[in-house]
C-alpha cells in the first residue's frame, strides 16, 4: 500500500492511484442514477421506486442515488486535492482548479434544467431538442477529447464557449418568451458544483483532517438550522444571508463522503480494518440518530434538501460503501471491472448519454413504445439501458473520447 504525502501543513496522506471500491461505488452510483431517471414518468410503478413526493416525510432508495452522487464527490476530494499538490500545485492553482470544475459543472446543470423546464417554444429560433444538443456538443467542445489525454485545441474550446454563449442568447423563456436563460433550480449537474466547490472550500479551510471535517459537517447543519430561525427570517440581510440552505445540506453529504474516505484510507491514521469499519459504523449510527433527532422539526424530503434526509441519505452511503470495500479490499473480490470501470473513469459521459439520446428522440418525435414505459417491461428496460450506455461508454473509452471538467 503506497502513499503520498500532502505538504506538511496541510494533512493526512491517503492511499495513491485508483481504488476500486471507490470506482465501483461511483460507477453503480451513475448506472443506478440513469435507471431511475428511466423510471421517471414510467407507469405503475410501485411507490417505492419512485421519489416521495416534497411533502410526504418519506424517501424511497431513489431519492438516495442523489446524495450517493454528492457522497462519492465527496470520498474524491481528498485524492483529488493530494494529486494536485503531489504534482507541484500550489494553493492558488489548487483553488482555480477547484473553482473551473465547479464552474463547468453549474453552466451544464444550467444549460440541462433550462432545456427541460421554462422555456418557450413559439419563441425559439430552434426546437428546444436541437437547442439541448447542441449545449451538449458545445460541453464536449469545451471539455472533450478523442484521444484520451489532453483537452481539445484552443480553437474547438473557444468555439464551444462561443457556441453556448450564442445558445444563451437565442434562448427564450416566460410565459411570453420574454425571459432568457435562468438558473431555476440549477440541475443535478449545478447543485452537485455548488455542493463541490463549497465542500472542497471546507476540506481545504480544516486541512484535510477528519475532525475538521465533522465539524464542517455540524457548520452545514447550523447554516441550515439558522434559515428556519425566527431570529434570520425578522431580517432582511439575515434571510438573504442565510437563503441557500439547499447547498448546505447538500455539501454535508460531500463532507460526508470526504470523512469516510479519511476513515479507509488515511494511512497516516495506522488504523487496523477492524477499526476501520467501527468507525465508519459508528459514523453511519451518529449521522442516523441525527437525521432522527431532526425529523419532527424537519421533515424528510429530498425536494426540500431537509437535514433528515441528507444525513438519513449519507449513513446509507457509509454502510453500502462499507460492505463494498469489505467485499472488494478486504475479500479482493472483483466487481464487473471490464463493465463498471470504464463509467467509474468517465461518469459524466455515462450521466449525459441518456439525455443526448433523449434529445436526439425529441427532436425526431420518437417515443418508446407504451409496453416498455409499463410495469415489469418498463423496469426491465431501464435495467437493459443503463447496461447499454456502460457499453457504449467502454467502446468510447477505448477509442479516447472522454469528457472531463
Amino acid at each position: 500500500m503506497s502513499s503520498v504525502l500532502y505538504p506538511a501543513s496541510f494533512g493526512p496522506a491517503l492511499r495513491s492511484g485508483r481504488i476500486v471500491s471507490i470506482d465501483a461505488f461511483r460507477a453503480l452510483t451513475v448506472l443506478v442514477m440513469i435507471i431511475v431517471n428511466e423510471w421517471h414518468g414510467m407507469i405503475g410503478l410501485p411507490a417505492w421506486m419512485q421519489h416521495m413526493p416534497a411533502d410526504a416525510d418519506a424517501m424511497s432508495f431513489v431519492d438516495v442515488v442523489f446524495p450517493a452522487f454528492l457522497f462519492i464527490v465527496g470520498m474524491s476530494i481528498p485524492f483529488a486535492l493530494q494529486q494536485r499538490l503531489a504534482l507541484g500545485h500550489g494553493p492558488l492553482q489548487v483553488q482555480l482548479h477547484v473553482l473551473q470544475r465547479a464552474l463547468g459543472l453549474v453552466v451544464i446543470g444550467v444549460f440541462m434544467v433550462n432545456a427541460e423546464d421554462g422555456f418557450h417554444a413559439p419563441s425559439m429560433a430552434m426546437p428546444i431538442a436541437v437547442w439541448a444538443l447542441l449545449s451538449y456538443v458545445a460541453a464536449f467542445l469545451i471539455w472533450g477529447s478523442l484521444r484520451g489525454g489532453p483537452a481539445l485545441a484552443l480553437g474547438w474550446r473557444l468555439a464551444g464557449v462561443g457556441l453556448l454563449l450564442l445558445l444563451a442568447w437565442v434562448y427564450r423563456g416566460g410565459p411570453q418568451g420574454q425571459g432568457g436563460l435562468t438558473p431555476q433550480w440549477w440541475g443535478i449537474l449545478g447543485l452537485i458544483g455548488w455542493a463541490y466547490w463549497l465542500a472542497c472550500l471546507g476540506f481545504w479551510a480544516v486541512r484535510g483532517r477528519l475532525p475538521g471535517v465533522l465539524v464542517l459537517i455540524a457548520l452545514c447543519l447550523g447554516y441550515y438550522l439558522a434559515h428556519h430561525a425566527a431570529w434570520v427570517k425578522g431580517s432582511a440581510a439575515l434571510s438573504l444571508l442565510f437563503s441557500q440552505e439547499g447547498h448546505a445540506s447538500h455539501a454535508a453529504i460531500v463532507l460526508c463522503g470526504c470523512a469516510c474516505a479519511l476513515i479507509f484510507f488515511d494511512t497516516t491514521a495506522k488504523r487496523s480494518e477492524i477499526r476501520r469499519f467501527a468507525l465508519a459504523l459508528g459514523l453511519a449510527t451518529a449521522l442516523a440518530l441525527l437525521a432522527t433527532l431532526l425529523r419532527p422539526e424537519y421533515k424528510v424530503s429530498k425536494i426540500y434538501a431537509t437535514p433528515s434526509w441528507a444525513f438519513y441519505s449519507a449513513a446509507s452511503c457509509v454502510l453500502v460503501f462499507a460492505a463494498l470495500y469489505a467485499w472488494i479490499e478486504c475479500k479482493g473480490r472483483s466487481f464487473f471491472p471490464d463493465l463498471l470501470a470504464p463509467v467509474a473513469a468517465n461518469p459524466l459521459v455515462a450521466y449525459l448519454i441518456p439525455f443526448f439520446v433523449g434529445a436526439l428522440m425529441a427532436w425526431g418525435h420518437l417515443q418508446l413504445p407504451l409496453l416498455l414505459r409499463t410495469g415489469l417491461a418498463g423496469i426491465l428496460y431501464a435495467v437493459v439501458y443503463a447496461l447499454g450506455v456502460a457499453l457504449l461508454v467502454r467502446g468510447l473509452a477505448a477509442r479516447g473520447v472522454r469528457l472531463r471538467i
